[in-house]
């Protein structure tokens, strides 16, 4: 199971992801977090950079599904004004919500990739279905859920153990 954990790249922020080079690899839709993977969880709405970002993604050809754990009105004040379609209270890890993304997206696994900022939800859920995986650090963690810093502690116990196992070669990614 922990090596489920383990996400295909790991970069700093979504800035950083080729969105290009995934196109070029057949990708066609991300299924994305919101909290903490495009903006602060308290954040309420898309900064400059990230409106930006997404106006690339779009001009690129890509789908985006915005896939969520928390609750709808805070998914869809986000989401609804950038008129990206989203799944809240996604009960991710399952692999319900992952599916529906796909099936709005009307793509299958090879062609879809996950970005998120949690291992025990986005990465854990994305490599189950073999979707491409792509682990961004937290925006802000002081902001975080009670839920959610508990998973950061389950995260750093299995940090650790793949350190030991040398299974972070996408440590310095």
């Amino acid at each position: 199971m922990l090596k489920n954990l383990i996400p295909q790249k790991r970069v700093r922020t979504i800035y950083e992801i080729d969105v290009q080079a995934l196109w070029d690899t057949g990708v066609r839709g991300i299924i994305t977090d919101l909290d903490n993977t495009l903006v602060g969880a308290k954040h309420p709405q898309a900064t400059p950079e990230l409106l930006v970002w997404l106006k690339r993604l779009q001009t690129i050809g890509f789908k985006v599904v915005i896939v969520s754990n928390n609750n709808k009105l805070r998914v869809s004040r986000f989401s609804d004004p950038l008129s990206i379609p989203y799944i809240f209270r996604a009960k991710k890890p399952g692999n319900s919500a992952f599916r529906k993304a796909m099936a709005m997206m009307s793509l299958s696994p090879q062609q879809t990739v996950v970005i998120g900022d949690q291992m025990l939800t986005d990465v854990l859920g994305g490599n189950r279905l073999g979707l491409y995986t792509i682990l961004v650090l937290p925006i802000e963690l002081r902001d975080e859920g009670f839920f959610t810093k508990i998973n950061r502690r389950i995260e750093k116990a299995a940090l650790s153990w793949m350190k030991r196992k040398g299974l972070m070669g996408w440590e310095d990614s």
